[in-house]
């Protein structure tokens, strides 16, 4: 729940007959204070959210909510450690050596004034992620899971290729490049043409690829999950048969490429993979649509007994979560 700015504009007095009245329903007692809302055995007692609310705003409630939820569930581990870490080495090292700057920078895009409450914020946001991600992979129907596994996974292939790159000055014309392309893709059909007279792939590879990484070995890329690959060259790969090559250029960022297949394993099982393309779907429909991931919240909440005992604060909350997913709609 990224810090907003200030949506839910009550004024004092309101707020003190929020706390005195109960805003139509009956408040229990907590400690002689009254309770605006619990969640799985936790309360927030009116009292308490005022003195936040004073200087914040629903996302202060919303977060204390969250923080009852997910820390029991989501206990801090490794991994949340090296990607909250990750994050706040990548932000200092942009803005890090000024304090000043470093410390307005967190304040305009964060809405937090120290690095302690940085840490807070992107530790509760880790847990969100974990949280949404398990609650779309739950809903996810077996038809969704087959039919990725079908259509998207393949099994680790074994492969060689020549790279003929683009030679492209910086200040090149639109003609220029276009010119460019074209010879690239002129001396890639010409090794096709001399693979079709039976000259050796490896040889044509070290006298011709501009892989350097690789020409010197024939072009050998070794075993690998054709998924790792740009778009265009995978969906050329799977199409081959072992031993067999492209017999068109494949295009792509890096030039012109003639792929060999040269081995292929058996695919693994669905029941193998199933965690990981589950996770692999619940980022995609996030990615497709980022109401999703809101959605996802407010649904995950209520199932985990999110209940209100006070009407005002309800409809903030309710407010405040539909103008998020209304906005993301609008964003996609």
């Amino acid at each position: 729940m990224k810090n907003k700015k200030l949506i839910l504009g009550i004024s004092t007095i309101a707020i003190i007959s929020l706390i005195v009245t109960g805003c139509g329903k009956k408040i229990e007692l907590k400690d002689g204070a009254q309770v605006a809302v619990s969640v799985k055995g936790t309360k927030f007692t009116a009292t308490e959210y005022y003195e936040k609310i004073k200087e914040d705003n629903i996302t202060t409630l919303i977060d204390m909510i969250d923080q009852a939820l997910l820390n029991e569930k989501y206990p801090k581990d490794e991994d949340e450690d090296k990607a909250v870490e990750g994050q706040i080495k990548q932000i200092k090292e942009y803005y890090g050596d000024d304090a000043e700057t470093y410390k307005t920078f967190l304040l305009q895009y964060f809405g937090v004034e120290t690095e302690e409450d940085l840490e807070k914020m992107l530790r509760l946001e880790y847990k969100r992620n974990q949280a949404v991600t398990d609650y779309i992979s739950k809903n996810l129907t077996e038809k969704e899971i087959k039919k990725y596994y079908e259509e998207n996974v393949y099994p680790e292939t074994e492969a060689s290729h020549i790279l003929i790159s683009v030679d492209i000055e910086k200040d090149a014309t639109t003609d220029e490049k276009e010119e460019a392309y074209k010879v690239a893709e002129k001396k890639a059909k010409e090794i096709i043409e001399k693979l079709e007279k039976g000259e050796d792939f490896a040889e044509l590879a070290k006298k011709y690829s501009n892989d350097e990484s690789n020409n010197e070995k024939g072009g050998e890329l070794g075993y690998f999950d054709p998924n790792e690959m740009v778009e265009e060259f995978k969906d050329a790969l799977v199409k081959l048969k072992v031993d067999e090559y492209t017999k068109e250029p494949v295009k792509t960022q890096f030039g012109y490429h003639i792929i060999l297949k040269t081995g292929e394993k058996e695919k693994k099982e669905l029941k193998d993979l199933e965690s990981e393309i589950k996770e692999t779907l619940a980022g995609q429909k996030i990615s497709d649509d980022n109401s999703v991931y809101y959605e996802s919240l407010l649904k995950y909440r209520k199932e985990n007994g999110l209940s209100w005992n006070d009407t005002t604060l309800e409809k903030s909350y309710n407010d405040y979560m539909d103008n998020l997913i209304k906005k993301s709609k609008e964003n996609n």
